[in-house]
């Protein structure tokens, strides 16, 4: 007899498959994991996985576990509910804002459901680690995290609820630190490849984590909630949030003085630029907004448009605002709809690469109905940080080797960070060194989606009648289908113990009373990669065996069939 736990039939199963699509449903895989069975919704953000997705999701982990375990990773559990001193330490518990979970116990302690676990992995290896002879170590865990979205969507890819592997890599120099991460990102390509996953490397920024050098694992794919640009001409490629640009200056030396020009009821880039008959690039736009209440300027040129995102991140953690009407009572040197940085007080001035020292542009001259041209920075008005803010569009120079760059949407299904020893400090990680001394631990962060990993793997491996999944994380390896009558589904479970017998997991359609288009096409929409058909030939031991993903078909008898699927 067949092993049962390789062997599941569809009469005993819990699964219900759905014709039409959810009515809330925005993204492929959305709405085929619901209609396929494999999760259903239980609140706005928060889902439940049934078996079939179960299945799955523990393929995913099963990858992940063997490919950690690969480089040295101890895997532990810590827990989901946690202290807030940790994070107020570290300054998270404020910096996380509004997406973090907070709850009180009954006796009015401050808690939280952990989104990531720097903090309380650092006090561990505190607790554990106490010589240099204790590390290098690599700890990981799968576990269940938290964050309290605005608005979740798009099923388990943005959810409230999800399940991650985060690990942290412990080291006493910047050089075990560089080998760890490097351990890391060979580890997630092969983990990557063996989920079958398309995926590019990218350069990224650090955000709430912290640290030094980034990077992501992103997978191109419509529903992505990313933007990365990739270079067609060399290797490069990045999320736009990462997108930097070296500061060129150009020579100014012709450049006559800034003069200033009548331009009535010209508030807008596009009202000047139709005035004066200029392309908007010639233009500078000015965009106030208020940092920790004070009034900052951002200078981009005037066709493009602010990444506020970027804006944000250079502040963190202090808030970004936008400034109101009531921002320039009293303020006789801010003048809206025509700002201009020359002349601004008690303003700090952030600008964009692109307004380069010894660029001249047309801008505000602080003057209702009146803007400046000739205006020249680093001459006329003085930039006290250059900042990449704007908004990356296609055909901008890659900044590698200056062929334009391609726009694409991908789902984040992986970041790795060097943190460096900003926990660390927090917590005074040290051990003792080989001469005796006290030595500070630097870090390394590791993340990767597993249950938005599924999600990524819906959308790649889909056509229009449903899931396709690669073998590897497949609920089944084969999809046994009864057509119709007793002498079908006597052959359909004689055929799926024989594959059960040959180490191979098999999912069994032997429910009575539905028809076989419906078997059919729940076969197609579950997606397992190979499908085998007990129909019209089934008294001769001839089945139908079909490649889910290639269509290909090909009539076997049953001992050909079991000995090839069997192999």
């Amino acid at each position: 007899m067949a092993n049962a736990a390789q062997v599941q039939r569809m009469s005993r199963l819990m699964i219900k498959t759905l014709r039409d699509d959810p009515a809330d449903a925005e993204v492929l895989s959305h709405k085929l994991l619901v209609r396929a069975g494999f999760v259903r919704r239980t609140a706005a953000g928060v889902w439940s996985w049934l078996p079939l997705g179960k299945k799955v999701l523990a393929n995913v982990e099963r990858i992940v576990r063997e490919e950690m375990d690969a480089i040295g990773g101890q895997e532990v559990l810590l827990p989901a509910l946690l202290p807030r001193e940790p994070y107020d330490a570290t300054g998270r518990w404020d910096e996380y804002g509004a997406e973090l979970f907070r709850l009180k116990d009954r006796k009015g302690g401050d808690y939280l459901l952990g989104p990531t676990h720097e903090e309380i992995f650092t006090q561990l290896v505190k607790d554990q680690c106490t010589s240099y002879k204790d590390l290098p170590v690599i700890l990981y865990q799968i576990q269940t995290k938290y964050r309290d979205e605005a608005r979740p969507r798009a099923g388990i890819l943005r959810g409230r609820e999800f399940q991650m592997k985060d690990s942290y890599s412990f080291d006493t120099a910047d050089e075990g630190l560089a080998e760890s991460y490097a351990l890391h990102r060979v580890a997630y390509q092969r983990i990557f490849e063996r989920l079958g996953l398309e995926y590019r490397i990218c350069a990224a920024t650090a955000g709430a984590m912290g640290g030094s050098k980034s990077e992501e694992f992103l997978a191109p794919a419509a529903a992505g909630e990313d933007t990365f640009a990739d270079c067609p001409n060399c290797d490069y490629a990045a999320n736009t949030e990462a997108i930097t640009y070296a500061l060129k200056p150009v020579d100014a030396a012709g450049v006559p003085a800034a003069e200033e020009i009548p331009t009535p009821d010209t508030p807008t880039i596009e009202t000047l630029a139709a005035h004066l008959g200029v392309p908007a690039s010639a233009t500078l736009k000015n965009l106030l907004i208020k940092v920790a209440g004070e009034i900052v300027a951002v200078g981009v040129p005037g066709d493009r448009e602010v990444d506020m995102d970027k804006v944000e991140a250079h502040f963190a953690p202090a808030v970004v605002e936008l400034v109101t009407a009531e921002d320039f009572v009293d303020r006789d040197d801010l003048v809206r709809g025509y700002v201009g940085p020359q002349g601004l007080e008690k303003v700090t001035y952030l600008a964009d690469p692109r307004i380069a020292p010894g660029t001249a542009w047309i801008t505000g001259a602080n003057k209702e109905g009146v803007h400046a041209r000739n205006v020249v920075a680093g001459r006329d008005f003085e930039v006290d940080a250059y900042v990449d803010v704007v908004v990356v569009q296609e055909g901008d120079p890659c900044p590698a080797c200056g062929t334009g760059l391609k726009l694409d949407r991908a789902i984040e299904i992986g970041h790795i960070f060097q943190l460096g020893r900003k926990y660390a400090d927090a917590f005074q990680l040290d051990v003792l060194g080989q001469n005796g001394k006290p030595v500070r631990v630097t870090m390394g962060s590791y993340g990767i989606g597993v249950s938005r990993a599924v999600a990524a793997l819906a959308e790649q491996h889909a056509d229009d009648k449903g899931l396709c999944w690669p073998r590897e994380v497949a609920p089944a390896d084969v999809h046994v289908v009864a057509a119709g009558k007793a002498k079908q589904t006597e052959l359909a479970l004689e055929i799926g113990d024989r594959l059960g017998d040959a180490g191979l997991r098999v999912l069994v359609d032997d429910r009575p009373g539905v028809s076989p288009g419906v078997k059919f096409t729940d076969a197609e929409l579950l997606g397992v990669p190979t499908i085998v058909v007990a129909g019209r030939r089934a008294g001769e031991g001839v089945v139908e065996v079909k490649d889910r993903r290639t269509g290909e078909r090909e009539e076997l008898t049953v001992e050909e069939a079991v000995a090839r699927l069997g192999a």
